[in-house]
This record gives structure tokens, sequence and C-alpha cells, in this order.
């Protein structure tokens, strides 16, 4: 009872805020500003009953209330009685009668995270029920019925029904254990390792209802750079701690697995998957971490990638070292993602190519409680890639799409780039494998039967206080949940969603910014990487431009092994006259790909060793394109600021301050890469930038002499 009472005490210490800062993110709850629909709201809605005392179904009504109370400006109860205007939270479990309302096919279809939002009549009162299989299916649908109120729309006559396309939505923590974030830009961890397991933090109860009020159920806390520290019995005292705060909110706890803590902290000789006392130690400790977290969901691991340690160390594959780790964690109900993003230093193969060549002859070899994680692209996380040729390459082993939601090559948190383009234009590939194979079928397990399923986003969040640095980074967290749980929503909708829950339902401003931020992306491209440009930026820190960066460790980490400009031309050639990546598509791919004049644009140089003068669709050269296409973006990050601008009376003035202040770096930032890369790959084109266009303000060795050894990576 006591416990009960400190989580009710806690969730209720999340309404209270002082300022606009972002700290709400989309669950801000405030009064409606539409009197006439307030008071239709209000007439509607009377009181909550919820006839169980469930962790979830506790975390589901004291949502309901607090968002209910905000958005209506009144306090909504908890009550035992059923009246008109009640919220009711079952299950057939609870409510017997509920079989009779729904019926059997219809629960049968939503599985453990499915709900039902229904307007029903319930011994003559009218009801609106919210039920499901299991409890966190009512939590989802709780979340649910308050973004309808949120989103101002009808919930007169509701009829909803939702069921995840997604079984594992995760998000992937790139967190250190010095609280330090690889890759990220919005603050340090959040995550206080020094006062865990005894405190817990408020925003670990706030980043739980977050997640959860958009359908994500699982996070990886720890970098895929692993520490083997973390599998020590103090620290997994302070992860179980965060595992009860989430457990309400039914998100599993993963850890990152060290491939060689058998030797680092095992004390053994060996990490070898074969070895029998390297087994038997990966099971002795997943027995230990299952007694201090019942509900652990399993392990996600990078393994002989950039210096991490693996199976290949020894010799063995990378089923080798999963199934290993998939045998100790299946008793327990365990799942193991493994990484396939590796490449190798010693392998003269074109970087793209690497991942499958690796993983593409093991496919059949993992065991059924193994996912290999995939990323939407085959480099890494660039502005525009092409799908990974993994995607319907391997139809005997679920594949887990990883996405990127910090802005690692996208400007940071200080560019404003709504994800969700991105995320769709991948989902929407068709890889040609078999009939029904888009990239999302084949995720969903939809194209291969598959039904253990996942999508994962490497996290945006840190300590700043409005959790993404950039205001609008909080859409891309809002888009991975949404596209995980329905990924046929499109990227206007998620947007629409998100822009009314986050500042307001005026019309003006949401047609607006909602333009705006479907936008977003194509400018980033045009002004960064145009045309299949990719992996251009600053060495190391990924900051800015640095086309002409050529001193890495190893080739393919500098920008002129993968946009390989001469006096010819520049680009990739990945054809058969090439490094032949192109062969590793199915053959409809290749023939769309293979051939500069069907090789879709936005592509170009990602597959093919391009002239200069060479003409393009609308007529113009190459060079002539590429001008246009850099000085578009820079004019259209310049059109964000003026629209932004005119949005000032309609939101509060503290975001829309930031927000300009950002859009103003944004602009700086687009200029320094318009002008850093033309001024570099004129050396090569030897062409002049078109007189109607603004000469650079500085000369290339300028560009060439900045240095940032402070910036964040």
């Amino acid at each position: 009872m006591k416990k009960l009472v400190l989580f009710l005490f806690v969730i209720l210490l999340c309404t209270h805020v002082s300022a606009e800062d972002g700290y709400r993110l989309w669950l801000r709850y405030n009064t409606i500003d539409n009197p006439a629909l307030l008071q239709q709201y209000r007439q509607q809605i009377t009181s909550i009953s919820c006839p169980s005392d469930d962790a979830r179904l506790i975390a589901a009504h004291q949502e309901l209330q607090t968002g209910l109370s905000g958005l209506l400006g009144k306090k909504i109860s908890l009550q035992t009685t059923v009246t008109n205007g009640t919220i009711l939270l079952g299950l057939r479990s609870h409510l017997p009668f509920i079989r009779k309302l729904v019926g059997d096919t219809a629960l049968a279809r939503l599985g453990e995270e499915g709900f039902i939002i229904r307007t029903v009549k319930h011994e003559g009162k009218n009801v609106t029920l919210i039920t499901a299989n299991k409890e966190a299916g009512i939590l989802y649908g709780a979340f649910h019925f308050l973004r309808l109120l949120q989103t101002q729309q009808s919930i007169q006559q509701l009829s909803i029904t939702s069921v995840p396309k997604i079984k594992l939505r995760l998000l992937n923590h790139w967190d250190n254990l010095n609280r330090t974030v690889e890759r990220g830009y919005a603050g340090g961890s959040i995550w206080d390792w020094q006062r865990l397991p005894g405190y817990i933090d408020q925003r670990y109860i706030d980043y739980a209802r977050a997640n959860a009020s958009i359908g994500i159920n699982g996070a990886a806390i720890t970098n895929v750079n692993a520490n083997a520290i973390l599998l020590t019995e103090e620290w997994l005292q302070k992860v179980a701690a965060l595992a009860n705060a989430f457990r309400p909110y039914n998100i599993k706890i993963y850890l990152t697995a060290r491939f060689s803590a058998p030797v680092e902290i095992g004390k053994l000789k060996t990490a070898d998957p074969l070895n029998e006392e390297v087994r038997k130690w990966w099971k002795d400790k997943t027995d230990e971490i299952y007694k201090h977290i019942p509900d652990f969901g399993g392990f996600l691991v990078k393994a002989n990638s950039e210096g991490q340690p693996g199976p290949q160390n020894y010799q063995r594959t990378h089923a080798d070292g999963a199934n290993m780790l998939a045998d100790a964690v299946a008793p327990h109900g365990g799942i193991v993602m493994w990484r396939a993003f590796v490449y190798s230093n010693e392998t003269p193969e074109d970087r793209f190519k690497q991942a499958y060549n690796d993983f593409k002859p093991l496919d059949g070899q993992f065991r059924k409680n193994v996912l290999v994680q995939v990323k939407n692209g085959p480099i890494d996380f660039q502005p525009r890639e092409p799908f990974h040729p993994l995607f319907g390459a391997m139809p005997q082993t679920p594949l887990m799409m990883e996405y990127q939601l910090t802005q690692e090559y996208l400007g940071f948190a200080t560019h404003l780039v709504y994800l969700a383009p991105l995320f769709k234009e991948v989902l929407d590939a068709d890889t040609h494998a078999k009939n029904n194979s888009t990239v999302a079928q084949i995720v969903d397990g939809t194209t291969d039967g598959h039904t253990l399923t996942g999508m994962a986003g490497v996290s945006n969040i840190g300590s700043d206080i409005n959790w993404t640095g950039h205001p609008f980074g909080q859409a891309n967290w809002y888009t991975l949940g949404r596209l995980a749980w329905d990924n046929t929503l499109t990227s206007a909708q998620i947007a629409n969603e998100w822009i009314r829950q986050t500042f307001t339902n005026k019309q003006a401003f949401v047609d607006t910014v909602q333009q705006l931020m479907l936008a977003s992306r194509e400018i980033q491209v045009n002004y960064m990487t145009p045309l299949g440009l990719h992996h251009i930026m600053g060495y190391s820190h990924h900051y800015g431009p640095a086309p002409w960066y050529n001193k890495a460790p190893r080739a393919d980490w500098n920008p002129v092994y993968f946009h390989k400009a001469d006096s010819i031309g520049i680009g990739f050639d990945r054809t058969a006259a090439g490094s032949n990546a192109l062969a590793q598509y199915q053959p409809a791919v290749q023939q769309q790909f293979e051939n500069m004049a069907t090789c879709p644009e936005t592509f170009l140089l990602w597959f093919h060793h391009v002239p200069w003068d060479y003409r393009v669709h609308s007529g113009k050269t190459l060079w002539e394109t590429m001008c246009d296409k850099y000085y578009s973006g820079v004019d259209s990050v310049r059109w964000m600021q003026h629209r932004w601008e005119g949005m000032k009376n309609y939101i509060d003035a503290e975001r829309f301050s930031q927000i300009k202040q950002l859009l103003a770096i944004q602009e700086q930032e687009a200029v320094w890469w318009r002008n850093a890369c033309l001024l570099y790959f004129q050396t090569f084109s030897r062409k002049p930038i078109p007189a109607k266009y603004e000469k650079p303000d500085h000369t290339l060795s300028y560009y060439e002499g900045l240095e940032f050894p402070y910036a964040p990576h």
C-alpha cells in the first residue's frame, strides 16, 4: 500500500509546470481553448471507473485523471459506480459484460497490447469503454483517448480498434556510464547512476509516460559501445531500480552486452561463444539479471565493428555469438538484438557491401529469439540513403529496423529537420524480394510470416529541460513511437498530431508549421548532400562540411572515399563497372539504379560516378544542378525563418524565441555547407558558380582551416 501511495504521489508531481520550456513534450494537457468543444467534452466526460489496482491500470487511470482535469479545466474523479459520461477501463476478467459488448472475435484480434475504445450503452448509461486483453492495452488506449481530446476530435460515437504492427518498439540510448552521451546533442545522460538505486528522479517517470503515450515498450539504456561493468551486481541493482520505475508503463529494460565480459569481469581466459565455460558464464549472468529484473527484455549487441570485441575474434560467426546469448535468455523469455552494423578496415570491399556479405550467408542460422538489427541504410544514418540491401535478403531471419533520432549527420540539435519523411521513404521502398515486400512489410513480419518484430531509434534524449535540445527534435522521438505502432501513418498525419498536442490547435499555426516540417528534410539534403552525396561531414565530430578530409586512420572514414570527385566527375560507382554493390539488391532494383538515365536523381551519386557535364532530367548539367540544389537549400532555410516569424502570436514567447534563434544558426550553417562544398568541388569541375547566385563570402582555404576541437561527438 505504501508503494502504491508513493507511486500516485509521484505521478501527481508531473503536472506541476512553471513555464512553457518544452518539458511536458506532447503531454501538456492545457485547458481546451475552444469554448463550444470544451462544453461538449465536459458534458460527455464525468468520471473514470477502473475495477483493478494493477500497476499499469493505476498508471492509465491516473494519466486520465491528470489529462482530463487539465484539458477540461475541472477535476475528473475516479469512482466505483458507472454513470452517464463514465470512462470505463477494464478487461473481460474484470467486467464480464465486455464479452457481450465487444465480442470474442474483436478481442482475439487485439493480441497483448492492442485496445478498443467504443461508445456503448451499459445499464442504460452512455459509457466510453476502453478495453483490451491485457492491462498494457488499456494503458495505450487511455493515452490514445487523451490524444483525441488534445487534437480536438469528436468523441461522440467512438469505435476504434488499434493493434501495434511491431512487437518490440525501442529507444536505443547511447548513454555512457559517466553520463556522457555518444552522438548526443541535448545535454548529458538522464540516468543519474551515482544516486541510483536509492533516488528515483521524477524525470524517469515522465520519460516512461512519454514513451507509453506513443507505444514505445522498451529501452536499451546504455551505449552499444558497451561497458562490462554494467553487468556487475552493484550496477544491476541500479538498473533494477529503473526497471521498477518503468514497469507500470509497460516498458522493459534491455542491456547492451559487451562480448568480452566473461574475460573482463568473469576472469575467464576467453570469450569464445562455443567454449562451455563461456556459455555457462553467460547463462549464470543472465539468471542473475532476471533475479533482479524478472521482466528483463534481453540483450542488444554491437560486435566486431569499430573495435568492439565479438565472435570473429575467435573465428566464429555472428550467428555463433548471437545464439550463445539467445540460449542464455531463452528460458526467461528474453530476446537478443544483434546489430548488423559491421565493417572492417582490413576488408578492402566497398563499405556499402560489408554488412550484407557478413550476414546474408547466415540466414536461417540464428535462434528463434534473435533479431538482426539493421540500420535503415547501408552506410550510417546519412541525410538520405537507399534502403539497406539486407532488407529482403534474409527471409528466414527477423530483421529489426534501426533509425537514428539524434541528428548526428543532420546538423545536431541545432537544425530543424523532421525525420518522418526519411523514415517513410525507407519503409515505403519496395525490395522486390517477392510480392508484398516493402521494407515496412519485411520489418513488421508480413512478408515472411515472422511474429518476432522490432523497430528501434537511437535516442535523441538528454538532460536539457526540453529533452531533445531543439524543440522540434521532440517530433522525431514522437514519430518513432507512432510509426513503430502503425507504419501506415503518413508523415503529415504524425506532424499534425504532434503540432496540435505540443503547441496549439489553431489552424493557421498547424497548417504553416506542418508545411514547414514536411519540407525540412529535403531542404537539409539540398544544402548538405544533394543528388546522392553522402558522408562528407567533418571527421570524428561530424560537425559541418569537410569533403576534402583524407587523413583518417582508415580509408572509409574519409569523405574523399565516398564522393570520389576528380576532373571527370563525382560520385561512387556501385554498378558492375565499379564496386558492384548494386548486385546485393533484387534484379528489379538493380535495373532501376544501374542506368544513369533511370536512376532517381536523389540517388545518382550514390551509385554512379557522373561527369560534370552530364545532363540531368531538367536539361541542366550536373554541376549546374548541384549549384541549384545547394543554393535552393539555403534559400529554403530563409523561407523557414520567414514563415516561423509569422507564428509569433500563436504560441508562447519562450519556445518561439528559442526556435527563431536556432533557425538563425541553421541559416548560417547552411550557407557554410553550401559555400564550403561548392568551392571544394569547383576545384575538380573547374566551372563557375552561376552569376545569378550570391558569391561565397570566404575562400576555400578559410573553410578548410576551420577547427572544432570541442564539438560534441
